[in-house]
């Protein structure tokens, strides 16, 4: 079976856990590479813009959509505005986050952040 670890050494994941726990989350988070290459890297024609604070907004908001969970929910969706292209307005995006354990061989719980179509 294909674990967490073996996705990220295979860079399929990437953690984010500092920055979320910088915005309150307490538990581990993971967002998948399309994730990273759709919301957090920068497109080369975009200006004004970083790699830290675009991660910054998707943690932000999935931080949002937990506070405004119901208590037991295992999967949120998670919105923000993305821009993209540096001549057009940003874009609402939707992520889905759902809760589950780190690993196979590790129980505690994490949230991993994943494009709709990944799920």
């Amino acid at each position: 079976q294909y674990t967490r670890s073996q996705a990220i050494a295979d860079g399929f994941q990437i953690e984010v856990t500092k920055t979320a726990e910088e915005a309150g989350i307490r538990f581990p988070v993971f967002i998948t590479r399309g994730v990273y290459e759709q919301c957090v890297a920068v497109p080369p024609n975009v200006t004004g813009q970083d790699e830290a604070g675009r991660l910054w907004d998707v943690v932000w908001m999935l931080r949002f959509a937990i506070i405004r969970s119901r208590p037991g929910t295992s999967r949120l969706t998670v919105a923000l505005y993305v821009r993209n292209s540096d001549n057009r307005p940003p874009r609402l995006t939707k992520l889905i986050a759902t809760a589950g354990a780190v690993d196979i061989d590790d129980p505690a719980p994490a949230i991993t952040v994943l494009l709709p179509d990944e799920d």
